[in-house]
């Protein structure tokens, strides 16, 4: 009597194997590519390369996945768990960058963002990191799509003295564990700076940030200027960043502020010296 398969003997779909077995290749290898970025071990063209290799495998699950549905369907094969799995990590692994393309298409190619475009804060140290020809502002081109695109990206004016818009600054760069490579605190005679170099989440690139703090009265102003390394375009990345950047010196001074207004009023008043008696002794 001829004994009757079980369901693990069904015959599995070739196509959902390959599927899962060129998403989990693309994972590896986007990981990979992603610590090798962050770590700085190849050059970032080599470093991309092996993350788009590691895409172009993800859309071949993704492609592999339909093909095996459409086989399980039609012959009854097992192996639909592995489609799923190639399906779900291909499409994980190609979400983040279609939203970089999408973001890409709506926002303007510009790579280089300040909030002062007529006269930007310079790079000093900072310029012998970056690559040739990308220390200097690019223009009046520039200037004008990012007024467009970020008309929100002005000067900050703080009603703070600029040493403490200058430390304010300092306590928000050491929060966000930025890599600061130079400072000038404030003088009589030249604004405060802070060069730093700050790196974006996943991929770990490293874009450069400089503050430059002016004394203006009994206030201040922060204007701020980051800029990819790399790349005509940065996805919004630096407006978005020196967005927040601004948000949180503003709450750092004026934290500060108060909590010096407090010190002041808990601070015991001075005592009066006492006058001599006019009695005669």
């Amino acid at each position: 009597m001829a004994r009757r398969p079980t369901f693990g003997d069904e015959p599995i779909s070739r196509l959902a194997v390959w599927s899962r077995r060129c998403a989990l290749f693309a994972l590896a290898v986007a990981v990979l590519s992603v610590i090798v970025l962050r770590s700085g071990l190849l050059e970032i063209v080599p470093a991309l390369a092996t993350f788009a290799a590691a895409l172009i495998f993800a859309g071949l699950a993704i492609l592999l996945a339909f093909a095996s549905f459409v086989v399980i369907w039609r012959q009854g094969l097992a192996g639909l768990g592995h489609s799923f799995l190639g399906l779900f990590l291909g499409l994980a692994l190609l979400a983040y960058p279609a939203y970089l393309g999408y973001r890409a298409t709506v926002l303007p190619a510009i790579y280089d963002i300040t909030t002062d475009t007529a006269n930007p804060p310079r790079y000093d140290v900072l310029a012998r990191l970056r690559p040739r020809g990308r220390s200097d502002y690019p223009g009046a081109a520039t200037a004008e799509r990012q007024r467009q695109a970020y008309p929100d990206l002005v000067p900050l004016q703080l009603g703070v003295p600029a040493k403490a818009a200058y430390d304010a600054a300092m306590a928000v760069a050491t929060k966000r564990k930025w890599l600061v490579v130079d400072t000038k605190p404030p003088a009589p005679t030249r604004p405060a700076a802070i060069e730093a170099v700050a790196r974006s989440p996943i991929m770990g690139f490293r874009d450069d940030v400089v503050i430059r703090i002016t004394a203006q009265g009994d206030g201040s102003k922060v204007d701020v200027r980051s800029a990819s390394r790399y790349g005509s375009t940065d996805f919004g990345a630096n407006a978005s960043r020196i967005r927040s950047l601004l948000e949180d010196i503003d709450d750092a001074s004026g934290a500060a502020e108060k909590r010096a207004e407090r010190d002041e009023q808990k601070a015991p008043a001075k005592k009066q010296p006492e006058k001599k008696s006019d009695k005669k002794r």
